[in-house]
């Protein structure tokens, strides 16, 4: 290790401050502007889980002289902006769940399949945590719950969780053991419940959700790791209204919807897009029900909004 120079993790970013953790504790550090010059894809040049380099100044404040290589990240097209220009989310996960509520606000499957192909983009394993399951009632039982056997079909592990009734939480807790987590979705969905029900010592802030839009307020407001009492660690995100993709070419979509996989090779052209050519192994598969009209219409979606090249679409 260069002398003068210490390792650490970013485990909170405020935008101009970042907060690593080193061994000899947390130091609020900044970073140099060239690191801005070089990041021109990105809304941000560091994000919570980055290893880096630091130095610490007299004032015991740090600059930040380098980032190590990232083993992957979690990454969505960055809302209002450009096409091309990335947000990463999170960086060096081992794991990622996507957290949707049952109702308030209710289950979205299109921002589901977003996260997946983003998560499979990037080689993180990731799964389905449905949230507020007191709320589920004989009207909505059985719509919430083939979702979830939709998922848990084509391999993702699916969570029933309430943190109000305290369901599912030992096997949220134990799936957090001895890892890198992050847990991503809609504002109100209850990420910030579900880790104070998981280590009440957290006592992280909590919404309600909008009476008017029956949607999320936003309360948590920056990204940032949480050590559990337990062990592992956890990274509590903002919410995400909209989960816009990058990074991924309209006949490479396929690869990343897991199901699609076994048929791929099958198609007569290699670089079928799988909505309209010939011999279409995929489509095949859909119209005999290998694949549910479900997950085929959200690949359509994604595939449509990766050649109009919108800038957020997923709602």
């Amino acid at each position: 290790m260069p002398e003068g120079l210490e390792e650490g993790v970013v485990f909170k970013s405020t935008g101009s401050w970042y907060e690593v953790s080193t061994s000899s504790g947390s130091v609020p550090c900044k970073v140099p502007g060239r690191f801005r010059l070089t990041h021109k894809g990105e809304t941000n040049p560091l994000a919570v889980g980055d290893h880096v380099m630091i130095r610490i100044l007299e004032d015991s404040t740090g600059i930040i002289n380098k980032v190590k290589p990232r083993k992957n990240k979690l990454v969505r097209r960055a809302a209002g902006r450009r096409v091309g220009v990335e947000h990463v989310i999170v960086a060096n996960v081992d794991f990622a769940w996507v957290v949707q509520s049952t109702l308030l606000p209710k289950l979205n499957p299109g921002f589901v399949d977003r996260f997946l192909v983003m998560s499979e983009v990037y080689g993180i394993p990731a799964g389905l945590i449905i949230n507020k399951y007191d709320l589920v009632d004989d009207r909505i039982r059985e719509p919430v719950e083939y979702w979830c056997r939709l998922y848990a079909d084509i391999g993702y592990p699916v969570l029933r969780t309430s943190a109000v009734a305290g369901e599912g939480i030992e096997v949220l807790r134990s799936n957090l053991q001895d890892r890198m987590t992050v847990m991503a979705g809609p504002s109100g969905v209850g990420k910030s419940s579900l880790l104070n029900a998981i280590d009440p010592s957290l006592q992280l802030r909590t919404g309600e959700v909008s009476e008017r839009t029956r949607k999320g307020v936003h309360v948590t407001t920056n990204a940032e790791i949480y050590q559990l009492a337990e062990g592992g660690f956890v990274i509590d995100t903002p919410g995400i209204r909209e989960y816009g993709i990058v990074d991924v070419e309209p006949e490479e979509l396929g690869h990343y919807f897991v199901e699609f996989i076994p048929w791929l090779d099958e198609c007569h052209y290699p670089n079928c897009t799988h909505d309209h050519e010939p011999d279409c192994a995929v489509i095949d598969a859909v119209d005999r029900g290998k694949i549910t009209q479900e997950r085929w219409a959200s690949y359509l979606n994604i595939l449509e909004s990766i050649r109009q090249g919108e800038r957020d679409t997923g709602r």
